[in-house]
């Protein structure tokens, strides 16, 4: 097998911890359910570090796009909607629906816009993992303050707002310096 299809099978591997992350949100596994998101975090992040270094720049971008939709932007609302939003009926449905959809904004911009050095807009898989874990984690605080921070993580991927790449070592590509 060549050694570009290994940066694929991660990005897949990455899939399946997120569908088996809602799977298990949905059975009442909710801390299976967040370790299986950040379990697609370090997935996600290992495809890139090795496409990079194999140099192959666009190999399995669509894929990785769906695949960080659903373990980052689907996974986690899903956990939170179980643990947190889940009493509140249509309300808690329309509150959480906001959070993938500004996932999606932001990795369709993510890949029209790169620029070097920086993010333009919280990484989705970033996001997704602190509203996992802050949703597990916070179960006891009151709707509003739940709420307030999934908002605010949504808001951040999709403003304009610069947040430093710190992985060291790190090319980019830079498609459009006049990012957003």
């Amino acid at each position: 097998m060549s050694r570009r299809w290994v940066p694929n099978i991660l990005t897949v591997i990455n899939l399946f911890a997120g569908i088996v992350a809602i799977m298990a949100a949905f059975l009442h596994q909710r801390e299976m359910a967040v370790l299986l998101i950040m379990a697609a975090a370090l997935f996600d992040s290992v495809d890139g570090r090795i496409a990079r270094r194999l140099n192959i720049a666009s190999a399995g971008r669509k894929l990785d796009i769906f695949s960080d939709f659903v373990s980052f932007g689907v996974a986690p609302v899903t956990v939170a909607y179980f643990l947190d939003f889940v009493n509140i009926g249509i309300n808690g449905c329309l509150l959480v629906a906001v959070f993938p959809l500004c996932g999606l904004v932001r990795l369709v911009k993510f890949n029209i816009f790169q620029v070097k050095g920086y993010y333009v807009g919280l990484p989705i898989t970033f996001a997704g993992a602190v509203l996992a874990v802050w949703a597990y984690l916070a179960q006891s605080l009151p709707i509003i303050v739940q709420s307030t921070v999934m908002l605010v993580l949504a808001a951040l991927m999709v403003l304009a707002v610069r947040v430093p790449k710190l992985w060291l070592g790190r090319r980019s590509v830079s498609k459009n310096n006049n990012a957003l």
